[in-house]
């Protein structure tokens, strides 16, 4: 067991740290970052810097512009990237694009990596990925899809509405999850400009760290020609698990650079706040949340490492990528809480990037599958005597 960094990957490491703290950390603070996330105009000048500094879209193959990470790879640029709230949002690296980029290297066709996928990788454009419903549509059970595609000759008629689409406002395009006649499900390509697409309203929520906010998407009549499938026809679901299990894990390495980053300013004001006549951190109890801290990231980064490791063997890491994802959301969670805690006042106000980061976090024990679901697929599985 080798847990030593070859030196290009070192070196890698410390020039997205190095990158993230003299170009990025400055913009946490810009106007531009509103309650619906960072402006277009603030994500394209970001992007630029990225770009200039070769760090943009790493995770892409190197035939698209990328550097071809791995998933091992990507757990500690991901980490670095994430010690900004922008961080991501920089270099190409934020959900949703993230994970369409990485479902369609493996699904689309090459006409259709021309279209819609190059420019993604190049920081050109912007994606949304369409698949969560109100009720009583698809939320963590993706069997309950009410969104459908109807053939009629050479294309398909989509209808449904969907909620909660990150970045759906200024997307470019959607990958549409839709079910079809015979009860299965397909995921579609369309321009977010096509007629039938309605973006109904921007959804307040608790994070503001997504270009574009979250929206409400209805369909309506909405025609996409048969060569806008992505993939075959009928295999949504099973493209799905190709998608979510690496973004479910990607989340977690940039969320651990969050909670990271609020131990660290948790850290320096322990040791330089005054009280009872000793600094903060001597008294056990701030000390002890510090050393719980530190714990409870350790834990992340290494079940983050496994998890990965997994997938570059080529396993589908479906069960690895859940206990992953439960194990991560809900420890990064309590370290930010406590970093929160000991700041105390400056823990709930824009004085420091903790409060934004506490705000932002909450959803992760949400999207991309509720804890409680993870649970319960992880228990089905040690019940059936899977090793």
């Amino acid at each position: 067991m080798d847990f030593s960094l070859a030196p290009e990957l070192e070196a890698l490491k410390v020039k997205v740290r190095d990158f993230i703290a003299d170009e990025v950390i400055a913009y946490e603070t810009d106007e531009r970052v509103t309650h619906h996330g960072p402006t277009d105009g603030l994500r394209d000048e970001l992007v630029i810097k990225a770009r200039r500094a070769g760090l943009l879209t790493p995770h892409a193959s190197r035939e698209l512009g990328g550097l071809g990470l791995s998933h091992v790879e990507k757990a500690i640029v991901f980490e670095e990237a994430g010690y900004s709230t922008l961080g991501p949002i920089a270099m190409n690296i934020a959900a949703p694009d993230e994970g369409n980029i990485h479902l369609m290297e493996v699904v689309a066709t090459e006409s259709q990596k021309a279209r819609w996928l190059e420019p993604l990788v190049a920081g050109h454009t912007r994606s949304c990925f369409c698949m969560t419903e109100p009720a009583p549509g698809a939320g963590a059970d993706p069997s309950m899809l009410k969104t459908t595609a109807v053939r009629d000759g050479d294309h398909y008629v989509v209808n449904g509405t969907k909620w909660f689409i990150t970045g759906a406002h200024g997307s470019a395009f959607a990958i549409i999850m839709a079910r079809m006649e015979d009860g299965s499900a397909t995921m579609l390509l369309s321009d977010m400009d096509r007629d039938g697409i309605i973006l109904e309203r921007q959804m307040d929520a608790l994070d503001r760290c997504f270009t574009g906010g979250h929206a409400v998407v209805r369909f309506e009549n909405l025609r996409i020609p048969v060569e806008d499938v992505l993939g075959e026809v009928g295999q949504g679901f099973r493209y799905a698990q190709v998608r979510l299990a690496p973004a479910r894990l990607t989340h977690c390495m940039r969320w651990l650079g969050q909670a990271r980053r609020a131990h660290d300013i948790a850290s320096q004001y322990a040791r330089e706040r005054q009280a009872f006549g000793k600094s903060l951190g001597s008294h056990e109890g701030v000390g002890f949340m510090l050393a719980d801290n530190e714990m409870d990231l350790h834990i992340s980064r290494l079940s983050i490492a496994h998890c990965a490791w997994v997938l570059d063997q080529g396993h589908a890491g479906k069960a690895e990528s859940s206990r992953t994802k439960v194990i991560v959301s809900e420890a990064i969670w309590r370290a930010i809480d406590r970093s929160a805690q000991i700041l105390g006042g400056k823990g709930v106000t824009g004085e420091t990037i903790v409060s934004r980061i506490f705000a932002d976090a909450r959803g992760f024990r949400i999207y991309d599958g509720p804890s409680e679901v993870h649970r319960w697929s992880l228990a089905r599985g040690i019940l059936k005597g899977r090793e």
